[in-house]
């Protein structure tokens, strides 16, 4: 009986035990599920959330077209805008409106990289193409008429390629249905503008396109100008405090596209009207921030390619500036090596061509100097960085100089004075310490006048030498004789 007694409630404790394990598990699936529901819960109300502001927030964006001489400095310069806006940690979306026939890879890279989002679209056909006064490069920039058709955006701020913005501009998203700044007194320029999206107003644009609505210039500023005629009399755009978007056209300030003809003129800026956010670079073509004889020519070329070092690099740049750094390096040894023997050119003379050949060998002695001070400009890669670029073309001009020199047997010096001219211009513009614009340009101005006449004596000098070594003889030894001795070649 007691064995009885005992082994009761130890079956029971042992059932106790099981229920208890069962009650701790079912806990347990109890919580985990609560806390998953809970965090499912919050992921999709974040993705709800997410996708709220996918459907309200803005845009920068930027087009990217083909059939220019210069496409691939655009594309590198947009890369730049797109990473520096990244940078500023814009609340917008950065859009890239590309032509179809942009290179994938160029499609990819902005995507992958850059974290913009590129919009495929057939280019506009520009009616206007065969009027006296159209620039052939404008051809295609009817294109930007396609930022009315990213109607995912309640605002839309279009920028141009060579804009280089200084400070966060988001507060613009505040304006209303088209804004832009007036650099010209009475145009407004198209480099930035505000807009609302809107099908109707894109599909009447393509209308008026159709028409024939008056554009004076044949390009994009003509036409947005002429469709917003009355945008002079509008108020001036000032951000609501409280974060409201405003209704209606506004005038922007000057300083959301600061000109930078302003800077060159006082090398400081003065604009007192709104906030100094975004430089413009109008004009020329070929002195856009981005080419790397911009500067020190243009003060503020350094400054945007401080912002592609700090953003982009220039890692495909620097392999072909490694080679041509390796190849004049070469040329400069080997022709100091090789200067015995480089003006040995075996020819019987006769007095019936000796003048003929007299005048062809001068006329290749000026000619290759000049080929030494102009081919190194055009093979250096356009986008390098400004010291790198001059340091290359400064190198490449001796490396071809010497060539020159060490087969003419030309002075070294006299050959080389527009190089310590050119040396000399650079060290001058690239001084900081100028009060003005005006000030700089006389003081290169007057640098220029004064070495005006030791150029001309350098070249005097050197058409001197090589008539002394044609007169001698020094590059037509006679056929079956011995060279001239080196010391012969030496001119005093």
């Amino acid at each position: 009986m007691l064995r009885v007694h005992k082994g009761k409630p130890m079956a029971w404790s042992l059932r106790n035990r099981k229920t208890n394990l069962w009650l701790l598990r079912f806990l347990l699936v109890f919580v985990l599920a609560v806390c998953e529901t809970m965090a499912y819960g919050e992921i999709r109300t974040q993705h709800q959330q997410q996708d709220q502001r996918q459907r309200q927030r803005n845009a920068y964006a930027t087009m990217m077209y083909m059939g220019t001489p210069r496409d691939y400095e655009f594309y590198v310069a947009i890369r730049v805008m797109i990473r520096s806006l990244a940078r500023l940690n814009v609340d917008a979306d950065l859009v890239v409106i590309a032509s179809v026939d942009v290179p994938l890879r160029w499609v990819h890279t902005l995507e992958q990289d850059d974290g913009a989002k590129v919009v495929r679209v057939d280019n506009v056909n520009n009616p206007y193409k065969n009027q006296a006064n159209f620039d052939r490069r404008f051809k295609l920039t009817l294109n930007k008429l396609y930022a009315w058709s990213l109607v995912d955006y309640e605002r839309v701020v279009m920028l141009d390629a060579d804009n280089l913005f200084l400070q966060k501009t988001d507060e613009l998203f505040q304006c209303g249905q088209f804004c832009a700044v007036f650099i010209n007194p009475c145009i407004f320029h198209t480099g930035l503008f505000v807009l609302q999206p809107s099908m109707v107003v894109f599909k009447d644009m393509l209308h008026q396109l159709d028409v024939g609505q008056d554009n004076p210039d044949g390009a994009d500023q003509g036409f947005i100008g002429g469709y917003f005629p009355d945008l002079l009399d509008k108020p001036m755009f000032y951000p609501p405090p409280n974060g409201t978007k405003l209704e209606g056209s506004y005038r922007l300030p000057l300083g959301y596209q600061m000109d930078a003809t302003y800077y060159y003129l006082r090398l400081r800026w003065s604009v007192p009207c709104g906030p100094n956010s975004v430089i413009t670079f109008p004009g020329a073509p070929w002195l856009k921030p981005w080419y790397w004889w911009s500067w020190p020519v243009l003060p503020l070329g350094l400054q945007w390619h401080e912002q592609r070092r700090q953003n982009l690099g220039y890692g495909a740049e620097i392999p072909l500036v490694f080679i041509q750094t390796i190849v004049y390096l070469g040329i400069i040894a080997v022709t100091r090596l090789a200067r015995p023997n480089l003006s040995k050119l075996c020819y019987r003379r006769t007095d019936k061509n000796i003048s003929l050949i007299h005048a062809g060998l001068k006329l290749i002695a000026i000619w290759s100097i000049l080929a030494a001070y102009i081919l190194p400009f055009f093979i250096i890669p356009c986008t390098i960085y400004p010291v790198v670029g001059w340091t290359l073309y400064l190198l490449g001009s001796f490396a071809l100089c010497s060539i020159a020199n060490n087969a003419f047997m030309l002075p070294m010096l006299h050959v080389l004075t527009p190089w310590l001219g050119i040396f000399g211009a650079l060290v001058l513009m690239a001084c900081p310490w100028y009060t003005d614009g005006v000030v700089r340009t006389l003081a290169v101005f007057g640098y220029a006048f004064c070495c005006a006449p030791f150029v001309w004596v350098s070249l005097v000098k050197v058409m001197a030498s090589l008539q002394i070594s044609l007169e001698r003889e020094v590059f037509f030894p006679i056929l079956g004789e011995s060279s001239p001795p080196s010391g012969f070649n030496k001119l005093y």
